[in-house]
């Protein structure tokens, strides 16, 4: 794809990935989009990244998408790339009967419907186009699953799944889908768990440098890292990588929350 005339829609574009993507979409000359539910984070971002445009959005609220829509594509009818970013992470413990029923739902909601949203609201739009493109961001752990976080898992591993079906679904289309899986970066998305740095941890400016390089080479399924390790341990062996992975994160996570304490 040319990006240099393309203009590029994003969700979560306020922080971490999403934040590195507008900024490297704007040096590859793209007219670039961001939304997100802070608005002082949307000023910030438009301080910090001058010229890129900012619109608030609550991807829980389907009316705001509806919305945000119609705004977007009425003032930019060149918009002919979205990338969904947007993502939580929460610990949920599926045994505690306390759980908060409200989070979980917030959870699926902005990993999973939002995204499904948001392709919803603007795939009449890009079938026009002659050349377009839906990014989803899932993770890593949509390969394999950590148990400290069992719903963000399963919401990007249904990403992951929904990709491949609507990729099929447009095959005979202008519009290409690409699933970007990132692995652990250094600028971690807006979680409640406790982090822990890694020297593992991949910068999140290569990662994304990564991941537009494959779009670029129409590469389809980007897994940069340890992403495409977790890929193939989940083929090849997945009970086993599963329960070594996370031991290894237990291991990890109780040690960051010892520091915390």
């Amino acid at each position: 794809m040319n990006l240099r005339h393309s203009t590029v829609l994003i969700t979560g574009g306020t922080n971490g990935i999403g934040w590195e993507f507008g900024k490297q979409f704007l040096q590859e000359g793209a007219t670039v989009i961001v939304t997100g539910r802070n608005t002082e984070k949307l000023e910030q971002t438009r301080k910090q990244l001058p010229g890129i445009h900012a619109f608030h959005c609550d991807l829980n609220i389907p009316q705001d998408i509806e919305k945000v829509s119609r705004q977007i594509i009425a003032q930019f009818p060149d918009l002919n790339i979205i990338v969904n970013n947007a993502g939580i992470m929460t610990s949920v413990g599926l045994t505690d009967e306390s759980i908060n029923i409200d989070n979980v739902a917030d959870e699926i909601e902005t990993n999973f419907s939002g995204t499904v949203r948001m392709v919803h609201a603007f795939l009449p739009h890009l079938l026009q186009k002659t050349s377009a493109a839906i990014v989803n961001v899932t993770s890593g752990l949509a390969f394999i699953p950590f148990t400290i976080s069992p719903i963000y898992c399963g919401t990007k591993a249904g990403i992951h799944v929904y990709s491949q079906g609507l990729r099929l679904k447009l095959k005979d289309t202008g519009v290409k889908v690409f699933e970007v899986a990132p692995p652990k970066t250094n600028k971690p998305l807006q979680t409640a768990i406790p982090e822990s740095s890694s020297p593992s941890d991949m910068k999140v400016d290569k990662m994304v440098k990564i991941a537009i390089h494959g779009i670029l080479k129409d590469k389809l399924e980007i897994r940069p890292g340890l992403s495409n390790v977790m890929k193939w341990m989940s083929r090849i062996a997945p009970d086993f990588f599963t329960k070594l992975i996370n031991k290894n994160i237990e291991k990890a996570r109780a040690k960051a929350l010892t520091k915390v304490s």
